[in-house]
């Protein structure tokens, strides 16, 4: 009998203990509400904490805090709490519906559709319930469009997507992670680099966040940057495949470059020439690599004297990067080069209206030049000589070019041939005439319209011709020991073999 009345008087304080306890936990859970009307998370949290801690079997004190977490966006703690509530008592309608609202809010529709539908088999009336539904039901969509998108490589429908699936999944860095991907494969670097950057100040070991950094270094040719961050999530995600072969990628980029560098300084031209191919196949997706890549070869081209390939390779590297000033300064080099004059000045023009700077500025004026120049007659064409001719060989071009064309060598032929030989012969004494006078050749070659500056253009080819040859007799060539005779008689002329060379004169 004293045993029990011992025993009565123990399970009688532990009732009043544990009423106590329940009591005071109440009292925690007020105050909690209190500081949850307030809008004071923080303090709310602290005493539902403490009311869970006096009754740590009471379903309804984890689903407040699990509102409060959820309002301090702390939704992976909430999801534990709701889940403990509902473990606790699974008629705990709000406990459902929160729980579902986290996996909603983290992007894992399916099991927040579970939970959705648990709610409305307690509360079938609900109408908030069934919007919920709706809400997972649309992520599922995104979801199931955007995994097609990508395959297709349309990642501009998958940015499209995650951003409206992150409406209703705020919180879900596996969406935000692939928007950030695809970001960075549209070239939007910053855009991609913000995302990734906001998943890993909230948590900094995850893997696919720092994949994301480390592909916008790499596709912005910050390539030992980018390894870093490879190999940093490669720490934190072992079997991560991408990080994985974009770091083999970077790595097999970055040497194959250099070794096409080194073969360029060394002048190796064909063997860079081979070597920046080879890098240009490693990853067509890294665009500023590969636009840089493609100007390398056309430098290497236009060594080698290949100005089209030169030419086409540095309109690959713009229409990869339509900013890249170094290949349109190239290009435009190869169009002087093959005198394509007017494609040179409108790419000096793009140079110059991006940076106005002097040396620009005076590639556009000789490019402006030249242009000018070459709508004229080209007097050293017509005369079959060099621009850097000498007067001795100018001379000889003109004896040539004269006798090759006059109107009496060719009267027994047709018309139209006269005709065509007529104009050709007064082009040369026209291209003699300027070419011969120091000062008029100068002010050609400078690019001057000689009708312009008031110089008598006006000439006879037939009187340059005999001047040039000593008069309407019979003379003699004195070049080259040449010792043939030139008769005219009238408008006609005999061919004499010269003795001395092997031109009939």
């Amino acid at each position: 009998q004293g045993r029990t009345a011992e025993y009565n008087v123990i399970q009688i304080f532990n009732i009043i203990k544990r009423n106590c306890r329940s009591m005071v936990a109440i009292s925690f859970k007020e105050q909690g509400n209190v500081y949850y009307v307030k809008k004071d998370y923080a303090e709310a949290f602290n005493f539902y904490t403490k009311a869970i801690d006096l009754c740590p079997k009471n379903a309804s004190y984890y689903g407040n805090r699990a509102a409060t977490l959820m309002m301090l966006s702390r939704y992976r703690e909430a999801l534990e709490d709701s889940q403990q509530a509902v473990r606790l008592d699974d008629t705990f309608m709000k406990g459902h519906m929160r729980e579902g609202k986290c996996h909603l809010l983290l992007g894992n529709a399916m099991a927040a559709t579970r939970c959705f539908q648990k709610v409305q088999e307690l509360e079938p009336e609900s109408s908030q319930v069934q919007q919920e539904l709706k809400n997972a039901e649309s992520i599922l969509e995104f979801e199931r469009l955007a995994e097609i998108s990508f395959e297709k490589r349309d990642f501009r429908m998958v940015v499209f997507c995650m951003d409206r699936a992150l409406e209703s999944a705020s919180a879900c860095h596996r969406f935000k992670v692939l928007k950030a991907e695809c970001l960075a494969l549209l070239g939007r670097y910053p855009e991609a680099q913000s995302v990734a950057s906001d998943i890993l100040r909230m948590d900094s070991t995850n893997g696919d966040a720092l994949y994301v950094r480390g592909l916008c270094l790499y596709y912005e040719d910050c390539i030992d940057k980018a390894v870093q961050f490879f190999v940093q999530a490669l720490r934190m995600a072992p079997d991560h495949e991408k990080a994985r072969l974009a770091c083999r990628n970077a790595k097999a980029l970055k040497a194959k470059k250099e070794e096409g560098n080194k073969a360029f300084k060394e002048g190796s031209f064909e063997e860079a020439y081979d070597l920046y191919s080879e890098a240009l196949t490693i990853d067509p997706n890294n665009i500023k690599t590969n636009a840089k890549l493609y100007c390398n070869r056309a430098t290497v081209g236009s060594k080698l004297n290949k100005l089209e390939q030169a030419i086409e390779d540095c309109t690959k590297a713009i229409k990869l990067d339509e900013t890249y000033i170094k290949a349109y300064l190239r290009r435009a080099q190869c169009y002087m080069d093959t005198e394509q004059y007017e494609e040179a000045v409108r790419d000096y023009e793009k140079v110059y209206q991006t940076e106005k700077t002097k040396e620009h500025k005076n590639l556009l004026k000789n490019a402006q030049l030249e242009l000018k120049k070459s709508k004229r007659k080209d007097y050293y064409k017509v005369l079959g000589v060099d621009k850097n001719a000498t007067e001795d060989e100018i001379k000889k071009a003109y004896r040539k070019r004269a006798l090759m064309h006059h109107p009496d060598r060719h009267s027994g032929a047709s018309a139209e041939v006269q005709k065509e030989e007529e104009k050709k012969f007064k082009e040369v004494g026209e291209a003699f005439t300027v070419l011969s006078d120091p000062k008029k050749k100068s002010r050609y070659d400078s690019g001057h319209d000689l009708e312009d500056d008031d110089m008598n253009m006006d000439f006879d080819a037939n009187n340059i011709f005999k001047a040039f040859f000593g008069g309407p007799g019979g003379f003699s060539f004195e070049g080259n020991s040449c010792k043939a005779a030139l008769l005219f008689t009238s408008h006609n002329y005999l061919l004499i073999p010269c003795s001395d060379c092997t031109i009939n004169h």
